[in-house]
């Protein structure tokens, strides 16, 4: 029956009463539905019950209804039925799609505007079967069953949820090393290239990387240093400096001298850097290299 309006002073009949208990008082039959249905003025104050096997709709236009008017939706079918914004809007805090045996009220704050009350919400009966499930959604709650053992949880739109289980792909950090034997002697103090220059190394970086240089460093001066670090150049431009440098001072002949080494984690511009060796000596005397190398290894962003 749809909403009942009355007129001051007027005495109700037994039909009106009857009619009255139907809508505002919530009982009486509901009108039944077997197919996507559109909401007309007659059902303010009326129950709608759809009841089909598939999945159906409910659509609300603007134009019908008065602020405070109510239609009562139940669905009683397996199919979902979902509550449709058509020309009007329809807001809930809960769900618009109702599963089987799942109802609520939509009230009307005006004309065009709707509040859908969910009574038990969609998903309040949990779709989850297994140890390991997880609640997931598509159109709908959903289950996506627990993966295999050592698989991981990846995004993926192609799947109805947006989510699959899959083997993780073996990786390691990248990382490239090259080494330079030659003994070369130098007398610069500031960083530069022995005439063999280098080692050097090309990689794709993220932001992160640990560089590590090593050498064996002779003297002529026994109160003399040498210093061994790196430029870098492509995505970032960086000149050696005694910051992550490896250093020692003497000894004053190959055949003493000791071989060091130092890693250094420092920040780059993601991209495609090129890491090369350079070097000095203190003071007046030379410096002595060989077995020089560098080994880059990027740690990511």
């Amino acid at each position: 029956m749809a909403k009942q309006t009355f007129t001051t002073g007027q005495v109700l009949t037994a039909a009106q009463m009857t009619s009255l208990q139907q809508t505002a008082m919530g009982g009486g039959a509901a009108t039944a539905k077997t197919a996507n249905y559109v909401l007309v003025a007659a059902d303010a104050g009326t129950t709608v019950a759809m009841n089909a096997a598939g999945s159906t709709t409910i659509t609300v236009n603007t134009g019908l209804f008065a602020a405070g008017d109510t239609v009562f939706i139940q669905n009683l079918g397996a199919g979902a039925c979902t509550v449709t914004a058509g020309t009007a809007t329809v807001a809930t805090a809960g769900s618009l799609i109702l599963p089987q045996n799942d109802a609520g009220i939509l009230y009307f704050t005006a004309t065009g505007a709707a509040i859908f009350y969910d009574y038990i919400q969609a998903g309040a009966v949990s779709p989850l079967t297994t140890k390991g499930d997880l609640y997931t959604f598509s159109t709908s709650d959903a289950r996506l069953g627990v993966g295999a053992n050592g698989t991981t949880l990846v995004a993926d739109s192609s799947e109805a949820t947006g989510l699959k289980w899959a083997t993780p792909s073996a990786s390691s950090p990248a990382s490239a090393s090259a080494r330079v034997e030659t003994a070369q002697e130098l007398t610069s103090a500031t960083y530069t290239d022995l005439t063999t220059a280098g080692p050097e190394v090309t990689l794709t970086t993220g932001t992160k990387v640990l560089v590590i240089v090593s050498t064996q460093i002779y003297t002529t001066g026994s109160s003399q240093t040498g210093f061994m670090d790196f430029a870098i150049s492509g995505a970032t431009t960086r000149s050696a400096t005694d910051s992550t440098s490896v250093a020692m001072q003497g000894p004053t002949a190959y055949a003493n001298e000791q071989y060091a080494s130092r890693a250094s984690r420092i920040t780059v511009t993601a991209g495609s850097n090129t890491f090369t060796a350079k070097y000095r000596e203190s003071g007046a005397s030379s410096a002595g290299f060989q077995y020089r190398e560098i080994c880059v290894i990027d740690l990511g962003s």
